[in-house]
């Protein structure tokens, strides 16, 4: 099983490069990692370029599915509740991320529905558990454990990401798990999680048009 950090920034967006990202990477025990920044491999550990997408609009978020790079694992970042439900029918994205930082209701019934229906994952991103403390951590908590309510009803893909900028804030294989305890998920649906990548990326990909 190949475990895969869903999202790193290596320099320039953060402060390590991709190949010391990478050799930090295969010491947590990740086999491959979504760089925002770069591809390829580096001490054996396989770099799938990622792209972010932050759109105030559905045509825009078209439009830059549309430019996305071959190859690429779309994420597209979090909105509001139609904007999600666009997003997660749209063909060509792979990941919703930032629903952390989302309104409570942002992610409902119908959008977990088509999420699953479309092989869609949601972003489970520890920066956040690690970084946050008190009330706005026990909130993320709550965000995040609403998506497993969802997610063990319909079925829909997770991943998780470190979201680290630097390698000090890569987390390992089994760490991810403890973190993920933290609010509720269970040690084979985290291992499950980070190994999804293939299952998302090799999927068919017609771009739909959402109006």
């Amino acid at each position: 099983m190949a475990y895969t950090d869903a999202c790193v920034h290596p320099y320039p967006d953060g402060d390590t490069t991709l190949p010391r990202m990478a050799l930090e990477a295969r010491d947590c025990g990740f086999d491959r990692i979504v760089s925002t920044d770069g591809n390829g491999e580096f001490f054996g550990v396989q770099v799938i370029p990622g792209i972010v997408i932050a759109a105030a609009h559905v045509r825009d978020l078209t439009r830059g599915v549309r430019r996305a790079p071959a190859g690429a694992l779309v994420m597209v970042e979090a909105g509001e509740e139609g904007f999600n439900r666009s997003a997660v029918s749209l063909g060509g994205v792979h990941v919703l991320r930032g629903l952390s930082r989302a309104g409570k209701h942002a992610f409902d019934h119908v959008a977990a529905r088509t999420a699953a229906e479309n092989g869609v994952a949601v972003e489970i991103d520890l920066a956040p558990v690690i970084c946050l403390r008190g009330r706005e951590r026990q909130r993320v908590f709550q965000r995040y454990a609403d998506v497993l309510v969802l997610q063990r009803h319909y079925g829909f893909p997770l991943t998780v990401a470190s979201n680290a900028r630097s390698a000090l804030n890569l987390r390992s294989v089994r760490e991810a798990v403890g973190l993920c305890s933290l609010f509720g998920m269970e040690e084979a649906e985290t291992l499950s999680a980070l190994s999804s990548l293939d299952r998302l990326m090799e999927r068919p990909e017609p771009v739909q048009v959402v109006e």
